[in-house]
C-alpha cells in the first residue's frame, strides 16, 4: 500500500496506524483504534483496536521506525483474558491465559515519527486522540465490569 502524502501529521499517522492494524485483522472495520505506548515488559509502540460487542481488544505491536507491525496482533477477549487492571499511574495491564502481559498508556497526544519513503529523515508528528483516549477509558471500565461479572458467575 502506498504511503499517504504528508499534509497533516495527525491524518498521516492515523492512516499509518490503520494500515498496520488493518493488514492483520480481517474485520478491521469493527474496531476503534488508539495509539498506545507500552511500559514495563511490554514496552514499545502499539496500535490497539477495541470493540464493545463482543467485547474485545486487539493489541498490535508496531516498529516505531517503520510504523509497520513488528509482531503478530493478539486478541484479548473473555475466552483468553486472565486479568485486566487500571494501574495507579493511569496505565492499563492486560494479561492472557497464555501468560502474555501487556502494560500500556493511551496518551491524549502521542508524538511519533512518520517514516520517509525516500530514505530521508523521518518527520515528527502528533496524533490528537483526546476523545479516543476517553472512549477507550470508558470501554476498559465496561470490559473490567463484564469480566468481574463473568468471574463471579463462575465462582
Amino acid at each position: 500500500m502506498e504511503r499517504p502524502p504528508v499534509d497533516s501529521t495527525d491524518h498521516t499517522l492515523k492512516c499509518l496506524l490503520h494500515e498496520a492494524f488493518d493488514g492483520q485483522i480481517p474485520n478491521y472495520g469493527s474496531y476503534n483504534l488508539v495509539a498506545a505506548s507500552g511500559t514495563s515488559g511490554s514496552s514499545g509502540l502499539k496500535v490497539i483496536g477495541y470493540r464493545r460487542e463482543p467485547a474485545e481488544l486487539i493489541i498490535c505491536p508496531l516498529n516505531p521506525k517503520t510504523m509497520t507491525a513488528s509482531d503478530r496482533a493478539v486478541s484479548v477477549n473473555n475466552t483468553n483474558v486472565s486479568h485486566v487492571a487500571l494501574i495507579s499511574d493511569g496505565s492499563y495491564e492486560v494479561g492472557t491465559s497464555t501468560g502474555r502481559v501487556y502494560r500500556f498508556n493511551i496518551p491524549a497526544h502521542p508524538t511519533l515519527d512518520i517514516p520517509a519513503g525516500d530514505g530521508s529523515a523521518a518527520l515528527r508528528g502528533s496524533i490528537d486522540q483526546d476523545e479516543d483516549a476517553a472512549d477507550f477509558a470508558d470501554f476498559m471500565n465496561i470490559f473490567m465490569d463484564v469480566l468481574e461479572r463473568v468471574a463471579s458467575e463462575t465462582d
